[in-house]
Parts: C-alpha cells; sequence; structure tokens
C-alpha cells in the first residue's frame, strides 16, 4: 500500500462521483445504468486518474453540494448510499489498491464501516463528524486516515470567517482524537464552497499558509475543482468552462502549503502539480 508522506509532494485527489445530481455534471450513476455498469464506468475512470498520477481516488454516492447556492437535493439513506458505493470502491481496491488508496467521501459511520471493510482506508468526511460521530469511529477502528472538512448551514461569520474555521477545525481535531483517531491520522480541509461565500472562500484561499501553521501544521487538502468561487472569478463561468481558474487556484493552494488537492480534471490539474510542485519544492 501507497504511504502517505507529506512534505516531499502534493498529492492528487481524483474525484469518483456516483450521484447523478452533482453540481458539476459528472455522476456516474445516470438514470438506468445497472451496477455492474456503473462500477465499469468508475474503474475505466479510475484507471485513467491513476495513469495520469493521482494516487487518492475519492468515491462519493450522496452530493454534498451546498444548498445555499444549489438550492435542496434528496437525501440519500445510509443504505442507499452504501449499495452505490461499496461495490465501487471494493472493485477499484482489488484493481488499484498496489497503485492508488481509495477514499470514501461520506458523512454516515456505517458506510464508512462498510467502505473500509471493502478496501477503503481513507474517510472524507465534509461535516468532520458533525452530522454523525461514528465516521470518526469507523475511522479509528480501521486505523484509517480521516479528513475533517469545515462546514455549516448559513454562510455567517460573526468573529470573521477565518478565526471560526481555524476554530472550529482544532475543536474537529481534539474531538477526533478523543474519539480514537491518532493525530498523524488527520488531514484537514477548509470546505472551500461549504456554508462560505464566494468571498469568504477567498479570504481563506489568500490566508491558507497561516490558517496550516494555525492548525499546527496538520496534512491540508483544499478542493477547489470547478467551484461556484472559481466561476464567480471568471464573470460567471459554468463548472465546465472553470479548468483553467481552477488550475490557478490549485499552484496557488500548493504554494501555500497544500498537501492534496481534490480535483475533477485529473490528467490537466496533472501538469499544473508537476510544475508546481518543481517549483515550489525545489532543492538546491
Amino acid at each position: 500500500m501507497i504511504d502517505l508522506e507529506w512534505g516531499e509532494r502534493t498529492w492528487v485527489m481524483g474525484i469518483i462521483n456516483l450521484t447523478p445530481d452533482s453540481f458539476s455534471g459528472d455522476g456516474l450513476a445516470t438514470p438506468g445504468r445497472s451496477e455492474a455498469e456503473i462500477v465499469r464506468a468508475a474503474l475505466d475512470q479510475a484507471r485513467g486518474f491513476v495513469a495520469a498520477g493521482a494516487l487518492l481516488l475519492d468515491v462519493g454516492a450522496e452530493s454534498s453540494r451546498p444548498a445555499q447556492f444549489y438550492g435542496d437535493h434528496p437525501m440519500v439513506s445510509a443504505a442507499d448510499e452504501a449499495a452505490l458505493a461499496v461495490p465501487v470502491v471494493a472493485a477499484l481496491a482489488a484493481e488499484l489498491g498496489d497503485h492508488a488508496r481509495v477514499s470514501i467521501d461520506t458523512t454516515k459511520g456505517s458506510v464508512a464501516r462498510s467502505a473500509l471493510a471493502a478496501g477503503a482506508t481513507l474517510v472524507n468526511d465534509v461535516w468532520a463528524g458533525r452530522r454523525d460521530p461514528e465516521t470518526v469511529a469507523a475511522a479509528a477502528d480501521a486505523g484509517a486516515h480521516l479528513v475533517l472538512m469545515h462546514n455549516r448551514e448559513l454562510a455567517e461569520y460573526p468573529a470573521g470567517v477565518f478565526d471560526e474555521v481555524v476554530s472550529w477545525l482544532r475543536a474537529a481535531v481534539e474531538d477526533a482524537v478523543a474519539g480514537g483517531v491518532s493525530r498523524e491520522r488527520l488531514i484537514v480541509d477548509p470546505g472551500i464552497g461549504f456554508g462560505k461565500t464566494p468571498a469568504h472562500s477567498i479570504e481563506i484561499l489568500h490566508r491558507l499558509a497561516e490558517l496550516k501553521a494555525a492548525l499546527g501544521g496538520l496534512p491540508l487538502l483544499v478542493g477547489t475543482s470547478r467551484k461556484r468561487v472559481i466561476g464567480e472569478l471568471l464573470g460567471g463561468a459554468a463548472p465546465d468552462e472553470r479548468l483553467e481558474g481552477t488550475a490557478a487556484s490549485v499552484a496557488l493552494a500548493i504554494a501555500a502549503g497544500a498537501d492534496i488537492v481534490r480535483v475533477h480534471d485529473v490528467a490537466a490539474i496533472m501538469k499544473t502539480v508537476r510544475v508546481s510542485d518543481g517549483i515550489v519544492r525545489w532543492r538546491p
């Protein structure tokens, strides 16, 4: 299994989106597709990601798009989410597990446990265990890595977005450690676009290095791919018109200390990552 080591490279996490209602329009579970067809489509996508250089594959089976910008979307039961995600996780782990780590993107402890049993080695929880503390317990029991992402229902920050995100993530880290996850297996994510206006997200991106330092240098995951803030900065560009903007944000995030970037367009963004790493991580 590939060891997650920090500081020598930027890890690229490719998004394997199984939801039919993703904001970015890349969901693989389109109406009428059978489980076998979905698994084949996910494998094809993952093979391409790994061939391009991605070492993390993030499987998600419920849309987490922010309701304040994209409207309410149907909640998925744990049973339905697991039925969609776990066969894909198992297939990816079986074929590509020697070349990449498989991550499960879920806020539900039972789904996390099933995915970890099927071969995932990382839990990516966009609510950092606040919706269901069993995601933390599942990661602890499996000895898995755990991504703690900042999130909130409303984009309101009386004390300022930066200070509140730092405070919230510090508390999430301490709760995860108390729940049995070793600090060495924790990864923090400021949640670009989640419970944040574009202006909030820009401030967080501008202050990423400061944020990482404030969180004790914990490994930092940044996900800007195709997000609304990129579209806003490009004058209203649609999700499929945000590649160059995403690449710019990835380069700047790496310069600020990002350890993982989570992206849709792996092959294109890998070029940005390689150049950024070559400059940022240069040693005489």
